[in-house]
C-alpha cells in the first residue's frame, strides 16, 4: 500500500517520456551500436520533476551505455497495467510498485528474484516495513525505495495549556490525552475505522492481522494479543469525539483538526501542511511525536507504506535494469530523494538525511518499528471488503470484542484462502 505524498502536484520534466501504451518497450538503439534504452515506470507524484532531472543526468553521466526512458504512470488502474506488463514479452525494465503489492505481482511468476543482490544493496539495513513485503517465500523480489508512516501531530498551545508534554508510552498517552480532553477541547480526534493505526497497536501488543500456518493464511484478530491492541484503540478513541463508523476521510480529519480545538491526530507529517493551509492561524503551532509504544525505550509499531522497485522477468535489459535499481536504492539518491520529498530513506542508517525536518525526523524514528500488512497475494482482496473496519465499529458500539474478532478473522481466512 503506497502512502501518496500530500499536497504536492509535480509537473513533468521535459526529459520525461510519458507512457502511452500498456507496456514499456521501445525501439532499442543498441541494435545499431547505441546505448541500451532502459524503460522505467515511476508513479505520478512519487518524486518531483527536478529529482527526475537530476537522477537521469547523473545516472547517464555515470552509465554512458544506458539511456533512461522514464515513463510516469497513474495510480488509477495501475494494478491491471502492471499485471499485463509482467505477462507480456515487451515489459518495462524497472517498475515502481506499492510495497504491499509485491506479493501479488510475484505470484504471477513475472518478477525477477533479486535475492543475490541484497547484500550488495545493504539489505541488512533496510527499513523493515519495506524489506518485509518485498520478500516472498524467502526470495527478495522488491527492493525498498522509500517509506512513509504515521506520527502524532499535536497542537502545542493546547498541550501547554493542559500542562502536559508528548508521552513516551501508551499508558502515558492515555493519561495525557485524558488531561487534554477538557471543556471544548478534544484530547484526540480518532475515527473508529482508522485500521492502519489499529494495525500498529495490534503489532505492538504482539499480535497480527493474519498469520501463515502450514502454508495457509488465516485471520488472527481473535488472538489475545490482537484483542489487546484493539482494547487500547478503544480506550484512546473514547477520549475524543471521532465517529465510530467512519475512517479518517469522512470527514477529512485535517478539516476537523484545523478548527483548533483538537489536541492530536494520527497522520503522516504532511497532514500538518494541509491543516495549516486550511487554517493559517495554526502555522507554527503544530509539532510531532512518534506513536508511543508499550515501553519508553522505543516508539510503537506503525504501518509503513511506500514503494519498492521490481524488475520484470521479461525485461530486455536485466543487467542495466539492476544498475538503475542499485542507483535509486543507493545512498546518494536515497539522500537526495529523502530531502527533496520528506520521505523516510530505505535504510535506517540514512535517517540522518532528514534530521533537519522535524516531521520527517519523527517519522523516520517511527519507521524503525514499521511493519506492513500480511504478505499474501490475496491481501488486496481483504482490503476491498475490509472486515477490519466493520470489526472496529462493532467493538466501539458495544459488540463483544472476542465475538466480533472471530467474525472478522473468519472473513479474512476465507478471502486469503480464495
Amino acid at each position: 500500500m503506497n502512502i501518496r505524498p500530500l499536497g504536492r502536484t509535480a509537473a513533468l520534466a521535459a526529459a520525461v517520456v510519458l507512457a502511452a501504451t500498456a507496456c514499456g518497450g521501445t525501439d532499442d538503439p543498441k541494435a545499431s551500436g547505441g546505448p541500451e534504452r532502459v524503460t522505467v515506470w515511476i508513479m505520478k507524484d512519487s518524486v518531483t520533476d527536478a529529482f527526475l532531472d537530476r537522477f537521469r543526468a547523473g545516472f547517464e553521466a555515470e552509465h554512458q551505455d544506458i539511456d533512461l526512458d522514464v515513463q510516469i504512470q497513474e495510480w488509477d488502474g495501475i494494478g491491471e497495467k502492471v499485471t499485463a506488463a509482467l505477462a507480456s514479452k515487451d515489459a518495462p525494465d524497472v517498475i515502481e510498485v506499492g510495497n504491499t503489492q509485491v506479493a501479488q505481482y510475484a505470484a504471477s511468476g513475472g518478477v525477477r528474484d533479486l535475492s543475490d543482490k541484497v547484500a550488495e544493496l545493504n539489505g541488512a539495513d533496510w527499513v523493515p516495513g519495506l524489506a518485509g513485503p518485498g520478500k516472498v517465500d524467502g526470495k527478495q523480489y522488491g527492493i525498498p525505495w522509500y517509506a512513509a508512516n504515521r506520527v502524532v501531530i499535536y497542537h502545542k498551545d493546547l498541550f501547554a495549556a493542559a500542562g502536559v508534554t508528548p508521552p513516551k508510552t501508551q499508558d502515558e498517552w492515555l493519561a495525557v490525552t485524558a488531561k487534554l480532553n477538557k471543556g471544548k477541547v478534544q484530547g484526540i480526534y480518532l475515527p473508529g475505522q482508522n485500521w492502519y493505526t489499529l494495525s500498529g497497536f495490534v503489532w505492538e501488543a504482539g499480535g497480527d492481522l493474519a498469520v501463515r500456518e502450514g502454508g495457509k493464511w488465516k485471520g488472527a484478530l481473535d488472538t489475545p494479543q490482537a484483542l489487546a491492541g484493539m482494547d487500547f484503540y478503544r480506550k484512546l478513541q473514547a477520549l475524543g469525539k471521532g465517529p465510530e463508523d467512519a475512517d479518517e476521510s469522512r470527514p477529512p480529519q485535517a478539516e476537523v483538526f484545523a478548527r483548533g480545538d483538537v489536541a492530536q491526530i494520527i497522520a503522516v507529517p504532511g497532514g500538518a501542511k494541509i491543516v495549516e493551509e486550511i487554517n493559517p492561524a495554526l502555522r507554527g503551532r503544530l509539532a510531532f511525536f512518534p506513536v508511543p509504544g508499550r515501553t519508553a525505550d522505543k516508539p510503537g509499531a506503525v504501518f509503513t507504506g511506500g514503494s519498492d522497485l521490481i524488475v520484470p522477468e521479461a525485461s530486455a535489459h536485466p543487467d542495466a535494469a539492476y544498475e538503475v535499481v542499485k542507483a535509486l536504492a543507493g545512498e546518494k539518491w536515497q539522500t537526495d530523494m529523502a530531502r527533496t520529498m520528506s520521505y523516510v530513506p530505505n535504510r535506517t542508517s540514512l535517517a540522518r538525511a532528514v534530521q533537519d525536518d522535524e516531521g520527517t525526523a519523527v517519522m523516520a524514528a517511527g519507521a524503525a518499528q514499521g511493519r506492513a500488512t500480511p504478505n499474501s497475494p490475496q491481501w488486496a482482496a481483504v482490503e476491498a471488503t475490509n472486515p477490519i473496519k466493520q470489526y472496529m465499529t462493532a467493538v466501539l458500539t458495544g459488540t463483544d470484542p472476542a465475538a466480533a474478532a472471530r467474525t472478522a478473522s473468519e472473513s479474512i481466512t476465507r478471502t486469503l484462502g480464495s
